[in-house]
């Protein structure tokens, strides 16, 4: 892909593809000095991270940006099991050896922030650090995560179930990828959620559509230009790799059994805004902090904000983590 081939990269960011095991990754990175690796959520891509990539390399960081594979222009696998939690880790390990790197601080957002934290989990020697957005870390255990799904919502389909059957999500986003997007994104934004809260939408009523319940606003971060970007890039590549992820879950759940329960014992950083609907349902998560991550530096709800948070709230998100950043080796922010 062109340098600065789009609005949306920041000027003097790169693009990049390397080799990963069985696939390449795209990135865009930006600046010189520690790595620090950035993982996005769904439904986005490395954009996501625009308004951090800047910041980092005028404060001396060496920042990445990844199109997680299924996104972008990332490989794209047929086969669900590639998206198995040990086939992201591998992908990041591989993209720090890839920049020359032998370790990384990793920070992630939604899915980005489970792939984040399972990286620092696994690959301790890799992930020195690890920052969480959006999403608490909260470690393997309980029953098998269908079986879970399949209990929450009642009447209504809870939306991770919803997502398991190949093709039914696909069908309703791809019939209009913008509009879709744009009523996601809204929907969990701070400034446009619904009055009563966002939570309903992630539970479908029986012969309903998700999309039944967004908003039909435009959140205030949300430009034409990123819109248009995202679009054009899920229009090409189509949403089977991004909900392939929820696919996994199981065999994550599998995978992960001989660390059932386990913490995190690197530095760590965790920030959500405080209107995110993923704390109803991952309160439980927060609270155990102290047993999960004993390595928490500090922890903080952004007030006002919703999901969408590095992106609603750049400048505040951005000053919590070059603060985060420094006090790694006990140095002072440069910007």
């Amino acid at each position: 892909m062109p340098q600065d081939a789009d609005p949306i990269t920041p000027a003097g960011a790169r693009h990049r593809l390397v080799d990963v095991p069985g696939a390449r990754i795209h990135l865009v990175e930006q600046g010189a000095g520690p790595l620090v690796l950035l993982i996005h959520g769904f439904p986005e891509l490395w954009s996501s991270w625009r308004h951090q990539l800047p910041v980092l390399a005028a404060a001396g960081y060496r920042a990445v940006a990844v199109d997680v594979r299924g996104y972008g222009r990332s490989s794209v696998p047929e086969d669900v099991a590639a998206y198995r939690i040990g086939a992201h880790v591998e992908d990041n390990v591989a993209v720090v050896r890839a920049l020359g790197e032998e370790t990384a601080v990793i920070v992630g957002h939604d899915w980005g922030s489970t792939i984040a934290a399972d990286s620092a989990l696994l690959r301790p020697d890799v992930f020195t650090a690890v920052g969480m957005l959006g999403v608490p870390y909260a470690p393997r255990g309980g029953p098998r995560p269908s079986d879970v799904f399949a209990m929450i919502g009642g009447d209504e389909e809870f939306y991770v179930g919803h997502f398991q059957e190949p093709g039914r999500a696909e069908a309703e986003i791809e019939r209009d990828v913008r509009g879709w997007l744009a009523g996601f994104y809204a929907t969990l934004a701070g400034d446009t959620r619904p009055a009563s809260g966002e939570g309903a939408v992630f539970f479908v009523p029986k012969g309903a559509r998700m999309s039944d319940r967004f908003v039909p606003h435009r959140p205030s971060w949300l430009t034409d230009a990123e819109l248009d970007f995202v679009t054009a890039e899920f229009g090409r590549t189509g949403f089977k790799g991004a909900l392939n992820r929820y696919r996994s879950m199981d065999r994550d759940w599998e995978d992960l059994a001989d660390f059932d329960g386990a913490p995190i014992a690197q530095p760590s950083l965790f920030v959500a805004g405080e209107l995110d609907a993923s704390l109803t349902w991952l309160a439980d998560a927060v609270e155990a902090f102290p047993g999960t991550l004993p390595g928490l530096v500090s922890s903080h709800l952004v007030e006002g904000c919703g999901h969408w948070v590095q992106q609603e709230r750049p400048d505040e998100v951005n000053r919590l983590l070059l603060a985060w950043l420094a006090s790694l080796d006990g140095a002072t922010p440069s910007a």
